[in-house]
C-alpha cells in the first residue's frame, strides 16, 4: 500500500492577506489514478487542485492535471501559479514547462530578497470567436440582463487561452456589482457549450484596469475569487478587439470576500502572460 500523497494548499493572486484564490497542489501524483485525483480534489474542496503526474528526465517539463470537485478541467491558471510557487519553494526559482491538457504552458518564477516568489505563465496560443446571438441572449437572460446592458465597446464573444470563456462586459457598474444568477441553470448552459472554465463578467471604464467576476457553478463554485485562465482570455479578447496597450490589471474576488489582483501582459502575437504570487495556507 502506497503512502498518501502530501497535499499542499496555497492562495494565489491575493491582493490582501485574506484574499486570493485557494488551490490544492499535489507535487508527487504519479501513482494516482483518475478516481483518486477526483476524490482528493473533492476532499480539498477548492475550485481546483493541481496534480504533477510526471516529469522529463531533466525536470524541465512536467505533466500537470487539474481537477475541480466535480470533474477534470483542461487548465487552471491560479492552480498553475500555486504549483509553480510550490516547485520554486522546493527546488528554487527558474523556468519550467507544464504539459497540460490544453497545451504547453511556460512558467517563470522569481524570488525577491525576502524569498517571496512571483510567477509568470505564458498561455497557450489564444483564440477568440463570435458567440451565437441566441446563445448570447440565453446567457444574458440567465444573468438577468439583455443585450442593451452590454458595454457597446465590447461585444459578447468567446475567448480561449487554456479554457473557453464567454466574455461579457457590463456597461453599468451598479448592475455589474448587483446582478444575480441561478447557478444550476448557468451550469447547464456551460456544460452544453463546453465552457469548462468560467463565465467571465467584467466592467471597465479603462480597458487597462478591469473589474471581474468569474462564475464557476459548473465546478460547484458559484463565483471564483481569481481566475488565471480567464485573465489570459481577457487579454486575448482585448487584443482581438484592437484595444491599445500591452498591460492590464484585473481586480477580482471582492464579491466573495477574497480580493485578488492579476497582472496581464498582452504581446502583439503569441500567448498571453499572467503574473502573480501564491502563499501557503495553514
Amino acid at each position: 500500500m502506497t503512502d498518501a500523497p502530501e497535499i499542499l494548499r496555497f492562495s494565489a493572486f491575493a491582493a490582501t492577506p485574506d484574499g486570493g484564490n485557494p488551490a490544492g497542489v499535489v507535487l508527487d501524483a504519479g501513482g494516482l489514478d483518475d478516481a483518486e485525483m477526483q476524490r482528493i480534489a473533492a476532499d480539498v474542496g477548492y475550485s481546483e487542485t493541481a496534480f504533477v503526474t510526471g516529469a522529463s528526465d531533466d525536470g524541465a517539463r512536467l505533466r500537470v492535471r487539474y481537477w475541480s470537485p466535480a470533474a477534470e478541467v483542461p487548465f487552471c491558471g491560479h492552480a498553475t501559479v500555486a504549483t509553480a510557487v510550490a516547485l520554486a519553494e522546493r527546488d528554487g526559482p527558474g523556468t519550467v514547462v507544464f504539459e497540460t491538457a490544453a497545451g504547453a504552458v511556460t512558467m517563470e518564477s522569481f524570488a525577491d530578497a525576502d524569498g517571496q516568489v512571483t510567477v509568470s505563465f505564458t498561455s497557450v496560443e489564444p483564440q477568440v470567436r463570435d458567440l451565437d446571438p441566441a446563445v448570447r441572449d440565453r446567457l444574458l437572460g440567465l444573468l438577468g440582463m439583455t443585450a442593451d446592458d452590454v458595454d457597446p465597446r465590447f461585444p459578447v464573444r468567446e475567448a480561449f487561452a487554456g479554457n473557453w470563456h464567454p466574455i461579457v462586459f457590463v456597461a453599468d457598474r451598479e448592475l455589474f456589482h448587483q446582478f444575480r444568477f441561478a447557478p444550476a441553470a448557468v451550469a447547464a448552459l456551460m456544460r452544453e457549450q463546453g465552457w469548462l472554465g468560467t463565465v467571465t463578467v467584467l466592467h471597465a471604464e479603462d480597458p487597462a484596469d478591469i473589474e471581474a467576476r468569474n462564475l464557476f457553478p459548473v465546478g460547484r463554485i458559484t463565483e471564483d475569487p481569481a481566475t488565471g485562465s480567464a485573465a489570459a482570455s481577457v487579454g486575448a479578447y482585448l487584443r482581438a478587439q484592437g484595444f491599445p496597450g500591452d498591460s492590464v490589471r484585473i481586480r477580482q474576488g471582492a464579491h466573495v470576500g477574497r480580493p485578488s489582483e492579476l497582472r496581464v501582459a498582452v504581446p502583439a502575437t503569441g500567448g498571453i502572460l499572467v503574473s502573480g504570487g501564491a502563499v501557503r495556507i495553514g
